[in-house]
């Protein structure tokens, strides 16, 4: 099991800062939407250059073109690619070949996707690399958790990896960790930690490599 930083409300330098609190504790650090919103693939290239030896995801949420799109994302330095769950078919299986010539994932986000079980049951077929249930920040804002999601897709995902996003923090990781996802996601229950973000990561990383 593996641990993921997700970062949203940063900046460039902001990323780096952060990244450079944590590094040592976590394997992928999360490039988020508003982040190439706002900033644009120079993100990922940056951040890839300052920390090499971490995995960089780019969180695209591909909705279309995916192979175009899964292009410029590697050539940036991505090495995990998110598309969107709800997206046609014939986009995630562009994504997955693309993905396949610039020897790096695709992460599929299941947000919003309505019967999810059947659909990351089709999706698992595509040869994905990851499969991530997601409730983003409207849902938490709601009271929507990931996790009912999460124990749906392992009774029928067999080839790609699991993962979880949203709103887990380190009171929630255990339970998160029982249900056995290969990758968790973790945002602000990270970076809203202030002058202690360094701790709380290698206490979530101690609990993940325990699993």
């Amino acid at each position: 099991m593996e641990l993921q930083l997700a970062l949203d409300l940063v900046d460039i330098a902001g990323a780096k800062d952060i990244i450079n609190e944590v590094a040592d504790y976590i394997d992928i650090v999360e490039i988020g939407t508003p982040v190439v919103i706002n900033e644009g693939l120079r993100a990922v290239k940056e951040v890839k250059q300052a920390f090499p030896s971490l995995r960089v995801l780019a969180d695209l949420k591909i909705m279309d073109a995916g192979g175009y799109e899964v292009m410029k994302a590697s050539e940036a330095g991505a090495d995990i690619i998110t598309v969107l769950g709800v997206s046609d078919d014939s986009t995630i299986r562009g994504a997955v070949k693309e993905a396949k010539k610039q020897n790096t994932k695709v992460m599929v986000d299941m947000i919003n996707v309505k019967n999810i079980e059947e659909r990351a049951k089709e999706i698992d077929q595509m040869d994905v690399d990851y499969i991530c249930v997601h409730s983003g920040y409207d849902h938490q804002a709601a009271g929507i958790s990931s996790f009912e999601d999460l124990l749906k897709i392992k009774r029928v995902v067999s080839h790609a990896k699991t993962a979880i996003a949203g709103g887990i923090k380190l009171a929630t990781l255990p339970q998160v960790i029982d249900a056995g996802p290969d990758l968790v996601i973790v945002g602000g229950g990270i970076t809203s930690a202030q002058d202690n973000k360094r701790a709380v990561a290698a206490e979530m990383k101690q609990l993940v490599s325990q699993a």
